[in-house]
């Protein structure tokens, strides 16, 4: 029999969409579910051996989904490029591109390590992330489940699919997306979509292979109009946007993640909602690309389900949800905007991520819900409620630490310590393979072609 587990004295927030406040709360799981929520006395009495976290007063949580990471990216910290950056193509070119052709399955897997402990120290418990490594393609997203396994982060992965570097790598990364697909669709914790990088990297003849050789239920996960370059660069080469060619290849649909999002027109949007495509905000990378802001509030007003992501430039879910508050009170140049939609991002992430894991309770604290739990570490000074919850989190919650991590039952971050990952080793692991990735970053040249050519 399976000895229950309950995460008590905190504050109990049931989830992100007209949650259930419960002071001095507690949950109760056995196992991989949640089978009690309520008051801490409840719990207790309802099972009286089970073990106890104390929450030491804080929020009680279901952990974060984040739709948009770039685990690869964890050795970029600290890389000098060696070659100017004065806009985003030259971003990609002199900088990303290089790192990932530089990926070996070593780094693959260590930086995999180091952002999979990253989610967990802040509360993530289910991540999308899109990988990329062109000189280790086959075998690359296996490499970052068993990470994950062993961590005991559900994801659900993909490889960029890009023809960057050539036709038949194209036809690799699809392969690979395609293999791992096929040997996870039963996986409950850990399942895979098609990745592509964007429009504008990506030939017809591609886009036509992965929309006839995927099953439609799988999905695809594609950077869209993160910059104008996308737009440009597709009209030229092919004569249409983005969105017109992943409508016209049969690729947009309710399982379709669209980062970023940022340059497209009103009607373009209305586009995805009919076909119930998601719009994923980064707005800390766009920040720090100088790409634009996607205008939350009017790409929900044409109708689209707008979620939030990381890509790469950290883990903290919350963090990135303050950042998308107070950019887009500067945007507006308005004191009193991002209430209308923003508190919705959260809620849209957990909403995404069940269709992918067919979980119709994830990201709700009930009964029979995956037990996905987090207590943050921050007390609530002032009364709380489902109405200011929004502003609890944005203007007091995103100060503090996350004290325990509970991923599927699994305690795997307990009293602010990793449980499952020695991130002494990593961070030592890491120091001592990171000198040989940029050296080989520095060897490679640069100012390649969009398609190949």
């Amino acid at each position: 029999m399976i000895d229950a587990s309950i995460l008590g004295n905190g504050v109990v927030v049931t989830g992100f969409s007209d949650p259930e406040i419960v002071p001095t709360g507690a949950v109760a799981w056995k196992g991989e579910r949640i089978v009690g929520v309520g008051a801490e006395s409840e719990m207790r009495n309802a099972f009286p051996e089970a073990r106890f976290l104390d929450a030491h007063g804080g929020l009680i949580m279901p952990g974060f989904v984040n739709l948009h990471h770039h685990f690869y990216s964890a050795l970029a910290r600290g890389v000098d490029p060696g070659a100017t950056m004065s806009n985003f193509a030259e971003v990609l070119d002199r900088l990303w591109w290089r790192l990932d052709r530089a990926l070996d399955a070593e780094t693959v897997r260590i930086s995999a390590e180091l952002s999979a402990a990253d989610c967990i120290r802040w509360g993530c418990t289910t991540v999308f992330d899109h990988h990329a490594s062109p000189s280790c393609i086959a075998g690359s997203l296996d490499v970052i489940a068993d990470v994950l396994e062993n961590s005991g982060l559900p994801a659900v992965l993909c490889y960029e699919v890009t023809d960057r570097n050539g036709h038949g790598d194209a036809i690799a990364g699809l392969d690979e997306n395609l293999d791992f697909i096929e040997a996870r669709r039963s996986d409950p914790r850990i399942r895979g979509t098609v990745g592509l990088h964007a429009s504008f990297t990506v030939r017809d003849e591609t886009l036509a292979m992965a929309a006839d050789r995927r099953a439609a239920s799988t999905g695809c996960h594609i950077h869209v109009a993160e910059d104008p370059v996308d737009i440009a660069a597709s009209q030229e080469a092919f004569g249409r946007g983005p969105v017109e060619r992943l409508v016209e290849f049969g690729l947009l649909d309710d399982r379709c993640l669209l980062a970023h999002g940022i340059h497209l027109q009103p009607q373009e949007y209305q586009t995805i909602a009919a076909q119930d495509g998601i719009v994923i905000h980064n707005p800390e990378s766009n920040a720090n690309n100088g790409v634009g802001y996607l205008d939350v509030v009017e790409v929900a007003q044409q109708g689209c389900r707008v979620g939030l992501g990381t890509d790469g430039m950290s883990s903290s879910m919350l963090r990135a949800l303050r950042a998308a508050f107070l950019a887009h009170r500067a945007s507006r140049g308005d004191p009193g905007a991002g209430f209308e939609v923003l508190p919705d991002l959260l809620a849209n992430n957990v909403l995404t991520a069940r269709r992918f894991f067919d979980e119709p309770k994830l990201g709700e604290l009930v009964a029979g819900a995956p037990a996905d739990i987090i207590a943050l570490d921050a007390q609530p000074p002032t009364p709380i409620g489902p109405q200011n919850l929004f502003s609890h989190l944005v203007y007091g919650a995103t100060e503090y630490p996350v004290r325990h991590t509970v991923a599927r039952g699994r305690v795997v971050f307990e009293n602010f310590t990793h449980t499952t990952l020695d991130t002494q080793r990593l961070a030592a692991r890491a120091g001592e393979l990171a000198p040989a990735l940029w050296n080989r970053i520095a060897a490679l040249p640069w100012g390649s072609s969009f398609l190949g050519d």
